[in-house]
């Protein structure tokens, strides 16, 4: 199995009707099955944003397999994490009791702590006393420095409802909007260029709908990768005679179903795009109908995209102006035409540029509002729209409304019966700015782990180390974690109950499937916690009752009732009432912008901001693995997962490991100007020449000690997707690269 195709989804031991086939965790060490679950719990996977629903099998207190359901984004189906993701719940390193860091136990960048044995740094303590400690140093340094030297970061992997209460209480109880999540590192310029554009940051349209498109675009996305289950309904639609377009300086696993593959040249993105809207506007191609009753801004972009010949452009972006022609015209001519995104599109300096440039595509064509039609940035983590919906952003309340909107403030003044602050607040990057600076002096962190996923780690965990006090919650004793003064332990996926929202805008619901181990607590009642020891007069009882404040509060959900969710498990918003069904399909009668009008905005070339030279003339581009999950805290603790992908590699095309006399296996050095790693090589023919690919899930060769922190100026997102690196032959043996992985 591990030389074929096989990606290990399970799919056929779910399917076997004899049970020839079933999962190794349902047999004992002699090979005997360990017999029937005593506990079947509806819910779902907690791994990306498709938001599979799941059934999960216990027995005697161990979850024993899971099951995909069909539920409206899966039906049935599961990837390898979803089906075989699940024991990192049960894995020894679980957090049991709150820590407290020991007195003199100093901080530097880089302090490395293994998780088994931390008794050198922490010792343990009551929940009353790390309560009582986490709170009098936040209070603190809040009565010394004010509320804008305190900040929060909260966690898409939590519910809803834990994002909600996280956004509130730091809102409420520090006086600052320095709150964020992960968003910030993911799809933020995305979700800049869609509330510029079109008022609301969401998706149009579901990807299920992949199914009656004509035409797809699939650009800066790998699915089959990042959205496994997702990428099958794109599959199934290319077999049945959709044109589907893959637009990726990689290859990848959709590339063999496509119509046209372009490999444009990385982070030219802009000159490809535009090159297309001028073959659009210049061959006569774009909807006037559409163009004249829904959209502002066309004359502007029809005169800045003059310039932006497919003849003039096809140098720049690497691909022929005939290649380019046929594409865009594909595109709009196609009656109904869908384009999905990933953070190839979001991870540059100019990522919102490009996603405006898409968006431009989209409502030229009127390629908007109908079924089959529409925009898709396929969200990352499993609810990263929903946290972003709760309000977990430094600029925006629940549903987007702006915190520098004196109404909007005054209402959320009156509902949560606190003063608020009237200014937007820092953004992930910039608040490890400011801690590395002194600015940001005490911080809660809520299952996140910028040591791992914030570019220029070496930088980031010089600014965490510089805190004078740290507050974690979180599940493992994570890279982030080491810096903390107080790690409170927090509830897995599994442990807890609350919504979710999924890429398609599908509110769902989770069920506990187990309770937390030892004195572990579920995230909603640890943030209580925390709110009740800094003053705020908290006595939320249940989820529902959270759920049901934040419904008050978000006019987009108004008709999904707890109820409601407990008879259906899943809901779309916007949704106006509970006899409604919700809206799968936006904007078909306008859009929620100022005049109604979607807002065409025309965009220049920006050059990534480093480029390759001759110290460093390779291209650096960072991602995930099928069997990993974003810094892998959870996924390298899965046995499962693990086993198929258990070391740090770098990708790179075979001619280029010629070139350089190296092959595969091979221990090997990266470097660009903010540190280096040794990796072992990997041959991949999807890597395009000239450039290297490193998954950031290792943390014993963390990519994001090579990425650069510059930021898209609008959405604050910095550029993962592209620095100039070198590659070296290291001299580090297969043996020592071994012994790196295990300790």
């Amino acid at each position: 199995m591990g030389l074929s195709t096989c990606v290990a989804c399970g799919e056929c031991v779910q399917a076997c009707p004899t049970g020839a086939l079933m999962p190794a965790t349902e047999v004992d060490e002699k090979q005997q099955h360990r017999g029937k679950a005593e506990r079947e719990v509806d819910s779902l996977c907690p791994y990306c944003g498709v938001g599979c629903q799941t059934t999960f099998f216990v027995k005697d207190g161990r979850i024993q397999k899971v099951d995909g359901r069909d539920g409206p984004a899966n039906q049935n189906r599961l990837c390898v994490k979803g089906r075989f993701g699940f024991d990192y719940t049960h894995h020894p390193d679980r957090l049991t009791k709150p820590l407290i860091r020991k007195e003199g136990v100093g901080k530097t960048w880089d302090l490395q702590i293994d998780p088994k044995n931390h008794s050198e740094f922490f010792r343990e303590a009551s929940w009353d006393e790390a309560l009582d400690l986490a709170a009098k140093n936040l209070r603190e340094i809040y009565q010394k420095h004010g509320g804008d030297a305190l900040a929060g970061f909260g966690s898409a992997k939590g519910s809803n409802e834990e994002a909600y209460l996280f956004q509130k209480m730091v809102r409420s109880a520090f006086q600052t909007n320095n709150v964020d999540h992960c968003t910030r590192l993911c799809h933020a310029s995305s979700v800049a260029a869609l509330l510029e554009g079109l008022g609301s940051g969401g998706v149009t349209a579901p990807f299920t709908q992949a199914q009656d498109a004509d035409c797809i675009i699939v650009i800066g996305a790998r699915p089959t990768e990042n959205h496994p289950v997702a990428a099958t309904f794109l599959k199934q639609a290319a077999k049945k005679g959709a044109k589907l377009i893959v637009m990726d300086p990689r290859g990848h696993g959709l590339t063999r179903f496509a119509w046209k593959h372009l490999a444009f040249t990385a982070g030219r993105d802009v000159a490809l795009l535009n090159a297309m809207i001028h073959t659009i506007i210049d061959e006569g191609l774009t909807d006037r109908q559409y163009i004249q009753a829904h959209t502002d801004g066309f004359d502007k972009l029809a005169e800045r995209i003059e310039d932006f010949t497919p003849e003039a452009m096809s140098p720049i972006c690497g691909i022929e102006a005939d290649e380019i022609r046929k594409v865009a015209r594909a595109y709009a001519r196609a009656e109904r035409a869908m384009i999905f995104w990933g953070m190839g599109i979001s991870q540059h300096v100019h990522g919102t540029d490009n996603a405006r440039c898409l968006i431009a595509l989209a409502a030229i064509t009127g390629q908007i509002g109908r079924i089959g039609t529409g925009l898709h940035p396929l969200r990352g983590q499993n609810n990263v729209q929903g946290a972003s919906d709760a309000g977990l952003i430094p600029m925006v309340y629940p549903d987007y409304r702006s915190v520098e909107d004196k109404a909007v403030r005054e209402w959320y003044e009156d509902f949560w019966n606190t003063k608020l602050n009237p200014n937007k607040g820092l953004t992930v990057v910039e608040i490890i700015n400011a801690a590395h600076k002194g600015d940001i002096k005490g911080m809660l962190i809520m299952g996140e782990n910028p040591a791992m996923s914030d570019p220029d780690t070496r930088h980031a965990r010089a600014a965490l180390a510089n805190l004078q006090h740290l507050v974690v919650q979180e599940i493992f004793l994570t890279e982030t974690a080491f810096f903390a003064d107080v790690v409170l332990p927090a509830s897995a996926f599994a442990e807890k109950e609350g919504t979710f929202t999924n890429t398609n805008r599908q509110v769902q619901l989770a069920r506990r499937v187990l309770e937390p181990p030892a004195d572990a607590r579920e995230d909603w009642l640890i943030i209580q916690n925390i709110a009740q020891k800094l003053g705020l007069q908290w006595s939320y009882s249940s989820v529902s009752e959270v759920y049901e404040e934040m419904r008050r509060a978000m006019p987009s959900i108004k008709g999904i009732s707890w109820q409601r969710l407990q008879r259906e498990g899943s809901v779309v918003y916007p949704c106006e009432s509970e006899e409604a069904e919700g809206q799968e399909t936006l904007f078909g009668d306008g859009f929620p912008t100022a005049n109604g009008r979607l807002q065409l905005v025309p965009t220049d070339l920006i050059a990534p901001a480093e480029m390759p030279d001759d110290k460093f003339p390779y291209i650096l581009t960072t991602g995930r693995l099928l069997e990993h999950w974003h810094t892998g805290a959870m996924t390298r603790r899965s046995e499962t997962l693990d086993t198929l992908e258990p070391e740090a590699v770098v990708h790179i095309h075979p001619r280029e490991a010629r070139q350089k006399n190296l092959k595969g296996g091979q221990c090997v050095r990266v470097e660009t100007r903010r540190g280096q790693i040794e990796l072992k090589l990997r041959i991949d023919r999807d890597v395009a020449e000239g450039m290297l690919f490193v998954p950031f899930c290792f943390a014993e060769a963390a990519a994001n000690f090579l990425t650069n922190p510059q930021l898209d100026p609008i959405g604050k997102i910095p550029e993962f997707k592209f620095c100039a690196a070198k590659l070296t032959a290291s001299n580090t043996s297969a043996t020592k690269a071994q012994e790196l992985r295990d300790n």
